[in-house]
């Protein structure tokens, strides 16, 4: 089992447990961990509000920085997990709000805390 300890300042908060799973995502992105995506056609993609191919759905945050530039690569992405609200990177249209909406209607154990 993994293990991962806490650092003050970090994308993740309170005593959640920490989940991941290895995805694809999609080419032509560089994203930092952190980033809220969102699935389609069995891959994973910066979840942006107004996108219609299901990936405006957010549904995991991603556990590290990646650059898909060349291609599709495999990630972590979390899956439960609790996070600090500001350390959170939103595609466009979405929210804080708009995620942990999401994160709820789908029973998500994905928890966003707003500490400031």
């Amino acid at each position: 089992m993994q293990t991962q300890d806490y650092t003050p300042g970090d994308l993740l908060v309170g005593d959640y447990p920490v989940a991941v799973r290895t995805v694809t995502i999609g080419a032509g992105q560089v994203l930092k961990r952190g980033a809220v995506l969102g699935g389609v056609a069995g891959t994973f993609k910066l979840s942006a509000a107004a996108e219609t191919d299901g990936s405006e759905v957010p549904s995991a945050v991603l556990a590290v920085d990646v650059d898909t530039t060349a291609g599709p690569v495999q990630k972590r992405v979390y899956t439960s997990a609790g996070f600090d609200s500001s350390k959170l990177i939103l595609g466009e249209g979405h929210t804080v709000d708009t995620v942990e909406a999401a994160f709820r209607e789908a029973s998500a154990p994905l928890y966003i805390h707003k500490l400031a």
